[in-house]
């Protein structure tokens, strides 16, 4: 069911991965997915068009549209009950973030767990707040949060947890008992977390996501922020949504002025609903794909970069490569130079972070097999 684009595809509809780098690099940054649009998103898409679907979306379309098409996916994929009359629509996972953080956080620090996808590393100041960073170690085993950390950054001050799960860039799903431990910290300290989901439905087998708002005792100091943008690459049409499970919460939020909250699409709103309720069997065959594009990334590797190492990939389309092994402090430039392959250099996502880079594997076997070639040849040549 999934559609590789050929090049020139690639080129005419992701307008930013390909549409940017010279003809003879080959893109492997940016989180889109060289696939086709799935069936189901396509047709409902070009059916809305047809009807000239291009006006203002409704102000709020929760109970009865798009609440109701999340709320039954996220009950299909996790097991979660969501209320769909307390699902609120927002431009996009960033804009969503600025806006709860905006809303409901209190004034003080909010903390920043590192790598982190890095539009969130300026999230805080946008809303007149200090990022209080969290660093998880390049060596440490798995990329979790360190709670006794987390807990003086509490005490000192800070007042909300940015917490992006499952983790991007470094593919972590944090189990229940990561988040129960998190939860805990924040209810001693009367804090708060906004949780990014973004990447829960691309969780590879093997692992399982736990919606933060699903953990007993964190429906009064937590929202999930939430999109089908990335699981059915339409990041371009501009609707996620904010998932709330408290009424005092969802109040606060949509009694804001419109001016904090508007400019979602009416198109992303036809895109999401038909993703989340259609998509389940194309969701189901994308996960398969990147399941076995895992394990070749990981020949690949052995075979032409066999110092490189990388975070366990329990989820997304998006490797995050240690490559300090290799003598580069951005091997990315050199990747680039020397190979014409385009990542994303690692220190955008942990400053003054060396040696790293993230890679995008959502493509063809084909084209993985020669970005891993070329870039083994650039770094060890």
């Amino acid at each position: 069911m999934i559609r590789d684009f050929t090049d020139a595809e690639a080129r005419q509809a992701l307008v930013l991965k390909w549409g940017t780098v010279d003809e003879d690099v080959l893109p492997a940054w940016v989180a889109e997915m060289d696939y086709a649009l799935a069936p189901p998103v396509a047709a409902a898409l070009a059916d809305a068009v047809a009807r000239g679907v291009t006006g203002y979306p409704a102000f709020l379309t929760g109970e009865g549209g798009l609440g109701d098409a999340y709320a039954g996916f996220a009950l299909r994929q996790f097991g979660h009950q969501v209320d769909p009359g307390r699902v609120i629509p927002v431009v996009d996972v960033t804009a969503g973030v600025r806006v709860a953080l905006d809303v409901l956080s209190e004034p003080g620090p909010m903390v920043l767990p590192l790598p982190a996808y890095h539009p969130q590393l300026d999230v805080a100041q946008l809303t007149g707040r200090e990022r209080w960073d969290l660093p998880v170690a390049p060596d440490a085993g798995r990329a979790t949060v360190d709670l006794a950390a987390l807990d003086r950054l509490f005490a000192l001050g800070a007042r909300t947890l940015l917490l992006t799960q499952p983790h991007n860039p470094c593919g972590h799903v944090y189990t229940r008992a990561e988040l129960e431990g998190i939860r805990d910290v924040v209810v001693r300290r009367g804090a708060r977390v906004i949780s990014d989901e973004i990447h829960a439905p691309l969780v590879l087998p093997g692992a399982t996501h736990v919606p933060y708002l699903s953990l007993e005792g964190t429906a009064d100091h937590a929202v999930a922020v939430v999109a089908a943008s990335k699981a059915f690459n339409t990041p371009g049409l501009r609707c996620a949504q904010i998932v709330t499970a408290d009424l005092a919460t969802y109040q606060r939020l949509v009694d804001v002025p419109m001016a904090r909250n508007d400019s979602w699409s009416s198109l992303g709103v036809v895109a999401a609903e038909a993703a989340y309720n259609h998509g389940d069997e194309w969701l189901a065959a994308l996960v398969s794909r990147l399941d076995s594009l895992r394990s070749l990334l990981a020949d690949l590797l052995a075979e032409h970069l066999p110092e490189a190492r990388m975070r366990p990939l329990e989820a997304t389309y998006l490797a995050w490569l240690d490559l300090r092994a290799y003598g580069h402090d951005d091997p990315t430039e050199v990747a680039l130079e020397r190979g014409r392959v385009l990542m994303s250099p690692g220190h955008i996502y942990h400053p003054d972070l060396p040696g790293h880079a993230r890679l995008n594997f959502a493509t063809s076997p084909e084209r993985l097999t020669e970005i891993i070639r070329r870039v083994g040849s650039a770094l060890t040549g």
